[in-house]
């Protein structure tokens, strides 16, 4: 039997990660847990999202092949969210899938540096 593995955290390459913290910690309510020029992170005890300062990363086209990941959120209301995240630093990308004619599934947005993260509903 393979030997299971609790996620500790993800590691994320950006150009300000004392910015990127501050960003997801207004987002999840996260507690920042460092905050440096260099590396920061935020997390609740249990699991946590790293920041580290990679100066030239450019961030992916999307819709594109380059993505390699992004985050999704439930929030109780997506369109509200979506705002309030949009006035935190966030962009809303003209590509939304999850937008269709029967309405709104998801969205997709762009922290402050470009990396993706989806605004889902929560589960009914």
């Amino acid at each position: 039997m393979t030997t299971k593995a609790k996620l500790l955290a993800v590691s994320i390459d950006c150009a300000e990660p004392k910015k990127l913290a501050e960003f997801y910690h207004e987002v999840t309510g996260l507690d920042i847990l460092y905050s440096e020029d260099e590396y920061a992170g935020v997390g609740d005890g249990t699991t946590a999202i790293y920041f580290g300062r990679v100066p030239d990363r450019e961030p992916a086209a999307w819709p594109g092949p380059d993505k390699q990941f992004h985050l999704d959120f439930r929030v109780p209301d997506v369109e509200r969210a979506v705002e309030e995240y949009i006035a935190l630093g966030a962009t809303r990308p003209d590509f939304q899938p999850g937008v269709t004619e029967e309405g709104v599934g998801w969205i997709v947005l762009r922290d402050p540096e470009g990396h993706l993260f989806c605004v889902c509903p929560e589960k009914e």
